[in-house]
């Protein structure tokens, strides 16, 4: 009797041969799809004026940003003026410290390709905008850039 008695059938192990090629595949996605910030904004995220004829930059290495626009933390004060430079809020003044700090980390072959590039929000005082080209002007950032959004600026 013992020939013909039934084998219990147990269920097959899963097989886990090809978890690592999920796990990679999953991996290099994520790292080829995120971006990483440069920095934190300090500032509320401007809303950026409209404008027809837009031109993207290129060689966004050599581009330095200001920010300007109203401050997210209440110490800084109100108003749409505040200057946002890397990650700290400044005034025009401190305008030339950061571009001299932006050419001493490229080749010197590449800074008369340098652009600054300024983002300010559309209720900015223009007085603002016009002391950061003053300061600009002082150390010879001369390509300047203004963000906008693509857009018609005729209201109708």
């Amino acid at each position: 009797m013992s020939k013909f008695r039934k084998k219990k059938k147990e269920t097959p192990a899963l097989s886990t041969a090809s978890l690592p090629d999920i796990v990679f595949m999953l991996l290099f996605f994520f790292m080829v799809t995120t971006t990483m910030r440069e920095t934190d904004l300090q500032i509320d995220a401007p809303r950026l004026p409209s404008a027809s004829e837009v031109k993207k930059l290129e060689h966004k290495s050599l581009v330095s940003t200001i920010y300007v626009g109203k401050a997210k933390d209440p110490k800084y004060g109100t108003g749409y003026n505040k200057i946002q430079l890397n990650d700290k809020i400044g005034t025009p003044d401190d305008v030339p410290a950061f571009i001299i700090n932006e050419r001493e980390k490229v080749s010197e072959a590449e800074i008369p390709f340098m652009t600054t590039s300024i983002k300010a929000d559309k209720e900015s005082n223009v007085g603002t905008l016009t002391d950061i080209r003053l300061k600009l002007r002082d150390v010879n950032a001369l390509k300047l850039s203004l963000s906008t959004q693509k857009g018609s600026t005729i209201k109708k």
